[in-house]
């Protein structure tokens, strides 16, 4: 039939106590939840929405502008060839050349930015960030400019798992502040199929287990933020009890 609504489908995985966030996330940009399913740890959401029909005139259009946009394209490319050609003889000579001074290397400043360790106290950005809500943009965008780069901030343990058939490996939910299974502020952060070794845990008391609730200095390594769960993937670097 002509009236016939058709939708597009998605569905999402996402981390227990997250199920809220990002179902609301998923309605604000116009999924309708289909159904649900609850896991130990992870839920799977399933979403639809009436797909949009790109109109006859906006196809038309767009096929247009990529036939103005190849002649533009073949036009640049023939005019450089002709300055490239006109431009030979004004080339420096080998002796010219050898001539100028050796470009300057990077200044020891930017090297030592890149191993500062971020902290909220030193970085306005990442201040805002644990303060945010998890599905906020601000979680993709404090990933993707500083991915690989070491943050430190104080925080607890949300939740732990088991991760698939080990018992003793371990996915940690991590957010800022004290709160522990009750935090309701900040990123997601996840440790993903780590041990209590890999915490490399530190402190004037240390225990060889850890539990949802303990509290900690977090150093960790960060990233990439999983829009769809809403999840801020971290790697530990070191892990102080507080």
């Amino acid at each position: 039939m002509a009236d016939e609504i058709k939708y597009e489908y998605k569905s999402v995985q996402t981390v227990r106590g997250t199920d809220g966030l990002v179902i609301a996330k998923m309605q604000k940009d116009g999924w309708e939840l289909v159904e649900q399913a609850q896991g130990m740890l992870r839920s799977t959401l399933d979403f639809r929405r009436p797909k949009k029909p790109l109109p006859r005139l906006l196809i038309g259009t767009a096929v247009g502008g990529l036939v103005i946009l190849a002649i533009v394209i073949g036009v640049a490319a023939a005019l450089e060839d002709g300055g490239e050609k006109k431009d030979e003889s004004n080339k420096p000579t080998a002796a010219t050349a050898s001539a100028e001074p050796p470009a300057a290397s990077a200044p020891t400043a930017t090297r030592s930015a890149a191993a500062e360790v971020i902290t909220p106290q030193s970085n306005p950005e990442f201040a805002a960030l644990v303060k945010t809500d998890s599905c906020d943009d601000a979680n993709l965008d404090f990933a993707t400019k500083y991915r690989g780069r070491t943050v430190a901030f104080d925080g607890s343990i949300v939740h732990m798992a088991p991760h698939g058939d080990y018992d003793t490996r371990y996915d940690f939910l991590l957010g800022p502040g004290d709160m522990g299974p009750n935090t309701g502020i900040g990123p997601a952060f996840k440790y993903e199929d780590v041990n209590t070794l890999d915490l490399k845990l530190t402190g004037r008391t240390t225990s060889a287990t850890v539990r949802a609730g303990d509290k900690f200095r977090f150093v960790a390594e960060v990233g990439e933020f999983n829009a769809k769960q809403c999840i801020f993937f971290l790697a530990p670097v070191s892990t102080e009890i507080r």
